[in-house]
C-alpha cells in the first residue's frame, strides 16, 4: 500500500530572530517530508534575518510587511495556508527529526482526532537540554490524564509539539490577538471543548528559552495571563486550582534558579 502524506502546513511567526531563525528554517526543511508547505510570516525584520530568509526562498513561502504582532502573524499565515494538517512554530523553536512523518501517520491511522500533540525538550540559547524536570512533569499529565479539566488547572500542553486539522481553524477561528503569553493555551481551551487530544508518545519540538524570549523575559507574567484565560472559561474550583497551581509552580522556579 503506497504511503499516504497529507499536505502540512507550518508557519513561523518571526521579527528580528536572527540569531535562531535560521536552526528553526532547517530543522523543518530537513525533515524531507514530500509534502509540506512551509511559511514565514515576517514582521518587517530589520537585523539579519531578511538575509537569511532569502537563503531560504525555495523552500519557504516568506511575506515580510509590519503586522500586530505574533497572534496576528499566526493567523494571517493560517488564513492562506493550504495544508490539511497545520501547525506553528516560533522562530526560536525547533522541530524534532522525523516529527511530521509521525504527525501524518498519526493523522492518517486516526482520522476521528482533529488535533494532536507530542512531548517537547525544553533548550537554552545554545540548544542544550534543559529544564528535564519541568519537561517530566508536563509529559506525566499529557500522556496520562488528558482532560479538559486537568487542561483548565494546568497547561499540558507544549505548542511547538501540537498540530491540528484546518478544517478545525473553521470552527474555532483564529488566536486572540489581544494575549501576550496565553494566545496558545487559550486557542488549547477552545479546541478541547469541542474535540479530544491526541497524543504521540514521542518528542516532536523543542521549545528555547532565553533572555529575550517572552517566557524567558517574564515567567510571572506568564502565569498571571494564563490564570485570567482559564478564569475566562472556567471558574468555581477549577480556577481557584489553576491558581494555587501557578503559585507553586513559581515557587519551584525560583528554588531551581536559585539552586543551579
Amino acid at each position: 500500500m503506497k504511503k499516504k502524506y497529507p499536505k502540512i502546513s507550518i508557519i513561523t511567526p518571526s521579527y528580528n530572530q536572527g540569531r535562531f531563525i535560521e536552526t528553526t528554517i532547517r530543522s523543518v526543511i530537513e525533515q524531507n517530508y514530500p509534502n509540506l508547505e512551509y511559511i514565514v510570516m515576517d514582521g518587517g525584520s530589520t537585523d539579519e534575518t531578511l538575509d537569511i530568509l532569502k537563503k531560504y526562498s525555495r523552500q519557504i513561502r516568506l511575506f515580510s510587511k509590519k503586522d500586530k504582532g505574533q497572534s496576528d502573524a499566526i493567523n494571517n499565515g493560517l488564513k492562506i495556508a493550504k495544508g490539511e494538517i497545520v501547525g506553528y512554530l516560533n522562530s526560536d523553536d525547533t522541530i524534532e527529526p522525523d516529527s511530521l512523518s509521525k504527525v501524518a501517520d498519526f493523522f492518517v491511522k486516526n482520522s476521528q482526532y482533529y488535533w494532536v500533540t507530542g512531548k517537547c525538550y525544553v533548550i537554552n540559547e545554545n540548544g542544550r537540554i534543559v529544564n528535564n524536570l519541568v519537561t517530566l512533569y508536563k509529559s506525566f499529565w499529557l500522556k496520562y490524564f488528558r482532560s479538559e479539566k486537568i487542561l483548565a488547572v494546568l497547561n499540558y500542553i507544549s505548542q511547538p509539539a501540537t498540530f491540528w486539522k484546518k478544517s478545525v481553524y473553521c470552527r474555532i477561528g483564529t488566536f486572540n490577538h489581544s494575549l501576550h503569553y496565553g494566545m496558545d493555551y487559550d486557542y488549547w481551551l477552545r479546541l478541547i471543548k469541542i474535540y479530544k487530544l491526541g497524543f504521540i508518545d514521542h518528542y516532536l519540538a523543542a521549545f528555547r528559552i532565553h533572555s529575550q524570549s517572552k517566557s524567558g523575559q517574564s515567567y510571572t507574567d506568564l502565569f498571571k495571563e494564563s490564570y485570567l484565560v482559564s478564569n475566562k472559561y472556567n471558574s468555581g474550583v477549577l480556577s481557584l486550582l489553576h491558581k494555587f497551581h501557578d503559585i507553586c509552580t513559581i515557587i519551584a522556579y525560583k528554588y531551581i534558579r536559585r539552586f543551579k
